[in-house]
């Protein structure tokens, strides 16, 4: 049974951005009202710990597991591909009645149909 849904869920994960470079965490320098903005009025997770480049962070966001456990390790020569058979959490949000949708870089592999028909 899929029950209605009436809460949104935003999740942005932003490619190499660290933690000191937005405003609401106290940088001076570079000014980010609209990312502050969220923060504030919404959820901040401050501590997710990330690997040092986009494709591995990506996965472990995506499937809730470390990286290497899905066999996501580079960015290039097929090290970035997630594997299809691995659960997301849009698919364990769709399955609770949302809508997802994926914008911007995916970079977790080639177009598979499975998580660009969703």
């Amino acid at each position: 049974m899929i029950r209605k849904v009436s809460h949104n869920v935003i999740l942005i994960l932003t490619d190499d951005q660290g933690w000191g470079d937005v405003t609401s965490n106290g940088n001076s320098i570079i000014r980010t009202p609209n990312i502050d903005f969220l923060a504030e009025n919404g959820a901040s997770f401050s501590h997710f710990y990330v690997n040092p480049s986009c494709a591995p962070t990506r996965s472990a966001l995506l499937t809730g597991k470390y990286s290497h456990k899905v066999g996501v390790h580079g960015v290039s020569q097929g090290y970035e591909n997630l594997p299809s058979e691995e659960i997301t959490i849009a698919e364990i949000l769709k399955g609770n009645g949302y809508t997802t949708g994926c914008f911007g870089k995916w970079h977790n592999g080639r177009q598979v149909l499975k998580y660009h028909s969703q």
